[in-house]
C-alpha cells in the first residue's frame, strides 16, 4: 500500500495561444473546472496503475472539498485520514498554451492546515511508502518524512515546487529522512543551487547531488525521458517516446504516482521509472493533469507496441 500526503485543490484551466508575459493581459474563450492538488494527481496516478493507494490530507468544509473527496473516492483511493478544515478548498488557476506548456499559480486555502499528525492511523497499516510533495507547509512535510524513516517506510520526495526561501540546512534535514527523491531539471538546478552542488550538465548534477545527499535521484528531463543517478559516477538514462504532447500539466504528477506503484509491486527502481516514463508520455496526449492520467491497461499496451 501506498500513502500519500499532499495537496488537493480544485484546478481552473484556461487555454491560450501563448503564456502571458509579466503584465500581459491574454483573453482565454473559456474555463474548465478540473480535479487537482499535486497529492491528489500522485495519488490518482499510483491508484490507476493498480497500487492500492490511501491519501492524506485536508479540504475545506465546503462543496468542492466534498466533490474532490468524493473524486477520490471513485478511483478507489482510501479517504478516511482526509481532514475537513476551516479553509476553503485549494484552488490552483492553471494556463496552458497550444504548444502544450503551462503556467500554475495555486493558492493554498485547507492544504495549509494539513498536519503530518493526520497520518497517525494509517501507520498501523505498514504501507509500502510514502509519496511527498511541497504544497503543504514545510513543517509538515519535514515530520512526515521522519516518522515514515522511523517506521521503515520508504519515502519518496517530490521536492516540487522547491520551496521558495528554504535554507540549506533544513533542506538537508528533508533530504535526510528521504530515500527517493525526484524533481525536473529545473528543479534539479534549484536544489543544487541551494546546497552549493556543481554538475557540468543534468547527469552529472544529479549524481553529484545524490553523492552530497546520500539519496538515489530521479530527475525527469521532459522530452528526453528520466535519469536516475545513485551517487557513484554513472547515471541509468530513460528514454521518452516521441509524442506531439497536446497538454503537460500531469506528466511529472503521473511519473511520480507510477513510480511508486512500480516500487509497491515489487519493481526495481529502474522498472519502475521505465514504466513510469512510458505513462506520463501518454498523459501528455489528453487535457488535464488528473483526467488524462493513464490506467494499467494503458501503459502495457503502449509498453508492449515498443514506446520504450
Amino acid at each position: 500500500m501506498i500513502v500519500v500526503f499532499g495537496s488537493l485543490n480544485v484546478d481552473l484551466v484556461c487555454r491560450v495561444e501563448a503564456i502571458p508575459k509579466p503584465g500581459e493581459t491574454v483573453l482565454a474563450p473559456r474555463y474548465e473546472r478540473m480535479a487537482g492538488g499535486k497529492g491528489a494527481n500522485q495519488a490518482t496516478a499510483a491508484a490507476r496503475a493498480g497500487a492500492e493507494t490511501l491519501f492524506v490530507g485536508a479540504v475545506g468544509r465546503d462543496a468542492f472539498g466534498e466533490e474532490e473527496a468524493e473524486t477520490l473516492k471513485r478511483e478507489g483511493i482510501d479517504t478516511s485520514a482526509l481532514a475537513r478544515v476551516s479553509e476553503a478548498t485549494g484552488c490552483a488557476f492553471i494556463t496552458v498554451a497550444s504548444d502544450g506548456e503551462n503556467a500554475i499559480t495555486v493558492a493554498s486555502g485547507a492544504n495549509r492546515l494539513a498536519e503530518a499528525s493526520h497520518l497517525a492511523p494509517v501507520w498501523a497499516s505498514s504501507p509500502s511508502a510514502l509519496v511527498l510533495q511541497m504544497e503543504l507547509p514545510f513543517e509538515e512535510t519535514l515530520i512526515a518524512a521522519r516518522e515514515a524513516r522511523e517506521r521503515g517506510v520508504r519515502v519518496l520526495l517530490n521536492l516540487a515546487p522547491v520551496p521558495a526561501g528554504v535554507d540549506s540546512a533544513s533542506l538537508r534535514a528533508l533530504l535526510a529522512a528521504s530515500d527517493v527523491l525526484i524533481v525536473n531539471e529545473h528543479e534539479l538546478a534549484e536544489t543544487a543551487a541551494i546546497l552549493s552542488v556543481a554538475g557540468t550538465d543534468a547527469d552529472d548534477l544529479a549524481d553529484r547531488l545524490a553523492a552530497e545527499t546520500k539519496l538515489t535521484v530521479l530527475a525527469t528531463l521532459g522530452g528526453d525521458g528520466a535519469l536516475v543517478a545513485g551517487g557513484d559516477g554513472t547515471t541509468e538514462r530513460f528514454r521518452a517516446p516521441r509524442i506531439e504532447p497536446v497538454d503537460t500539466t500531469g506528466a511529472g504528477d503521473t511519473l511520480c504516482g507510477v513510480v511508486a506503484a512500480g516500487l509497491d509491486a515489487g519493481l526495481s527502481l529502474g522498472q519502475a521509472t521505465e514504466r513510469a516514463v512510458a505513462a506520463a508520455s501518454l498523459a501528455c496526449l489528453s487535457f488535464g493533469a488528473r483526467s488524462a492520467m493513464p490506467k494499467t491497461e494503458a501503459i502495457d499496451s503502449f509498453l508492449a507496441k515498443g514506446h520504450a
